[in-house]
């Protein structure tokens, strides 16, 4: 992948609270617990990367920030303030645009339908239009066409409209580069790393470094809901072989 790294880094002021800070962060499903103690942060203009094999607790850490699910214990925070237990749309309105895996787009609409869908109201439409349009210039002439009859990748950059056409201030994405050819990831990273570059807070759920190794500044491994390393992408890459080698193909 080409590297983008330094390129959206952006100096936080000294006072500025992170864009979003996780404080150790318990949630699960009933009675089973998955997250024991999550502990991390991103700052404005900042690219984290959670990384961890099958398994680790990172889509239910998603899930737990973005108010899917109830943390039974912690605090999630946005830019200082306290929205633990917040509902995902309360945190959308506050500039909270997660991308999930599998895309979450709507197969029988449009690309403009998906547009109208997202746009705050009728007045905002064109803005919304031409800011997606203006990132992603391929698919201007496809406006009408219903995206389940479109690529992977094209899907992908549908599913990112929320995050390019609104005023996000932290995007989280879920596995953004599952079944999707490397140059076509890259390609979709290109325009995260722009986000990052206008100060947007960006999370990206991996579960394989090599993807994000040109994008983050910063790293957390996740194995069985806990926090086992942190750092540099390059300096926890063999941390995280060892880890896959540990859980097998399947974690």
């Amino acid at each position: 992948m080409t590297s983008v790294a330094g390129t959206h880094a952006r100096p936080a002021a000294s006072d500025e609270p992170p864009a979003l800070q996780v404080v150790d962060l318990h949630a699960g499903y009933g009675v089973v617990e998955v997250l024991h103690g999550v502990s991390l942060s991103v700052r404005r203009g900042g690219v984290l990367a959670v990384l961890g094999p099958n398994g680790a607790g990172k889509t239910t850490t998603v899930r737990a920030v973005s108010g899917l699910v109830p943390p039974t214990h912690g605090q999630v925070r946005i830019e200082g303030v306290d929205v633990t237990g917040a509902s995902p749309d309360g945190l959308a309105r506050a500039g909270v645009c997660i991308v999930p895996e599998g895309r979450g787009i709507f197969p029988r609409l449009s690309v403009d339908e998906h547009l109208r869908l997202i746009a705050p109201n009728p007045r905002a439409l064109k803005g919304v239009q031409e800011r997606f349009f203006a990132r992603f210039p391929a698919l201007g002439d496809r406006r009408a066409q219903l995206v389940g009859t479109m690529s992977g990748g094209e899907q992908q950059m549908v599913a990112m409209a929320r995050a390019v056409a609104l005023d996000s201030r932290l995007v989280i994405v879920d596995e953004l580069s599952m079944g999707l050819a490397p140059r076509v990831v890259e390609d979709l990273y290109r325009h995260l790393g722009a986000l990052a570059a206008d100060g947007v807070a960006i999370v990206i759920i991996e579960q394989f470094i090599h993807d994000v190794l040109g994008l983050a500044d910063e790293a957390v491994v996740l194995n069985h809901g806990v926090v086992v390393a942190r750092g540099l992408p390059g300096d926890i890459s063999e941390q995280l072989e060892s880890l896959y080698l540990a859980n097998g193909p399947h974690g």
